[in-house]
């Protein structure tokens, strides 16, 4: 827990799910994070690992730009990732295996939204936007706009699609199924649920604090990623 440890950053050596696990141990301790893209794609870890040394220097030094990240936290009936029920990319619930597709009653500030009947459904920050929710055909959300986004996973009815809301309200989601299990995740963990929980989303009393270099661009890192404006023919 960092929470016992006096420390100005945290440095992780990896890709976006190292970051978000670093997160998780964070906790509300507010140090800010920097991420050394080891791995593939990296929308979070944002520093490329031929810019490790440079990176460093720039901690040192302290030229760096310090992001502020919205998170969500859990809110369950039943215990549910008790140790940390917040995340910074997004809430899931899915079936198990290979069971047939799942009905999700979702509520905006108790008031009644939609049935999902759907392989399962994503609530993600802005911040996960760019994760799980996009490629189940979710917008992208910029960091700073204050919402949440709702995604149906494979949905039954093809006239329900994802939408977006303020990040000021309460999302209550009741799962029911075939089966009496279900798999809900926080990120990059997952516990199987039943029935019985009833679940709340709220936005997280604290945030993520992510370090990025000075030359750092949301915009720009969004092209590089998405390949926007690649002509491969050339």
């Amino acid at each position: 827990d960092c929470a016992n440890y006096s420390f100005d950053y945290l440095v992780t050596l990896g890709g976006d799910g190292t970051i978000l696990k670093g997160i998780s141990l964070i906790g509300p301790a507010k140090v800010p994070l920097m991420g050394i893209n080891l791995g593939r794609l990296g929308f979070l870890a944002s520093v490329e690992k031929h810019r490790i040394e440079e990176a460093v220097a720039s901690l040192f030094s302290q030229n760096v730009v310090i992001e502020e990240r919205s998170m969500l936290s859990v809110h369950c009936s039943l215990q549910l990732f008790d140790s940390a029920p917040f995340g910074l990319n997004d809430f899931t619930l899915h079936k198990q295996d290979a069971s047939a597709m799942i009905s999700i009653n979702a509520y905006l500030n108790e008031e009644f939204v939609n049935t999902f009947w759907a392989d399962g459904v994503i609530v993600s920050t802005p911040t996960g936007s760019t994760g799980y929710s996009l490629s189940c055909g979710g917008p992208i959300v910029f960091p700073g706009s204050g919402n949440f986004v709702i995604t149906p996973q494979a949905p039954h009815n093809l006239n329900v699609r994802p939408i977006v809301i303020s990040d000021k309200s309460v999302v209550r989601l009741e799962v029911k199924g075939r089966s009496n299990h279900f798999l809900a995740s926080l990120d990059s963990r997952f516990e199987t649920i039943t029935e019985q929980h009833v679940i709340e989303l709220r936005k997280c009393p604290f945030g993520a604090k992510l370090v990025n270099l000075a030359d750092y661009s949301y915009l720009e890192n969004i092209r590089q990623k998405l390949t926007w404006g690649a002509d491969k023919r050339n």
